[in-house]
C-alpha cells in the first residue's frame, strides 16, 4: 500500500525537512517488506487566499483515487502507536493500494473533506504548526512499520 501525505504548505530546507527525510526513508525501508510503500509528499498552495474551501479542492486533487482518506484534526481521535500501526494495517489487508493523509494549512481543513475521510486523527488538543505535524506523522508511519515488522524501536 503506497503512502501519501498531502499538505497545504512547501517544506522548506531547514531542520523539519531534514527530519521527514529521515523518517520517510527509514519508512521506506522498515515498509518494502510488510507491503507499505513508498511513503510521498504531495504539496498544495492556495495562491488566491481562498482559505479551507480553496485548499480542499487542491488537496482534493492530490489524493490519489480510491485511496484511504486519513485527516489530521485537532477535533479527531487520539490513538496510541500501536492501534495506529493496526489502523495501517487493517487498510492495507483490505487490499486498499493508496492511503493517504491530509494535513490542512493555518485554519484546518475543510469541514466537507474532513467528512469524507476514512479517518480522523489528532495529535492531541495541542495545535501544531503544519511542518510539525508533517514531521510527527512521517515518525509515527515510521513507528508503525516498525511496529508491524517487530522491530524494537517501539518500547511498550
Amino acid at each position: 500500500m503506497r503512502v501519501h501525505v498531502c499538505a497545504v504548505g512547501r517544506l522548506r530546507k531547514g531542520p523539519e525537512r531534514d527530519l521527514i527525510e529521515d523518517y520517510t526513508a527509514r519508512f521506506d525501508r522498515t515498509g518494502r517488506g510488510l507491503g507499505l510503500g513508498p511513503l510521498t509528499f504531495a504539496e498544495v498552495e492556495d495562491r488566491k487566499g481562498g482559505g479551507p474551501a480553496a485548499e480542499a479542492a487542491l488537496l482534493d486533487r492530490a489524493l490519489p483515487q480510491g485511496a484511504a482518506i486519513c485527516a489530521l484534526d485537532e477535533r479527531g481521535q487520539t490513538l496510541a502507536s500501536p492501534d495506529f500501526a493496526a489502523l495501517l494495517a487493517r487498510w492495507r489487508d483490505a487490499g486498499r493500494g493508496d492511503a493517504a493523509f491530509v494535513i490542512g494549512g493555518a485554519d484546518g481543513l475543510d469541514p466537507a473533506l474532513v467528512a469524507r475521510a476514512d479517518a480522523v486523527l489528532s495529535f492531541g488538543p495541542m495545535v501544531w504548526p503544519h511542518m510539525l505535524a508533517r514531521a510527527m506523522l512521517s515518525e509515527q508511519l515510521y513507528r508503525a512499520a516498525s511496529i508491524l515488522a517487530g522491530l524494537p524501536y517501539h518500547r511498550v
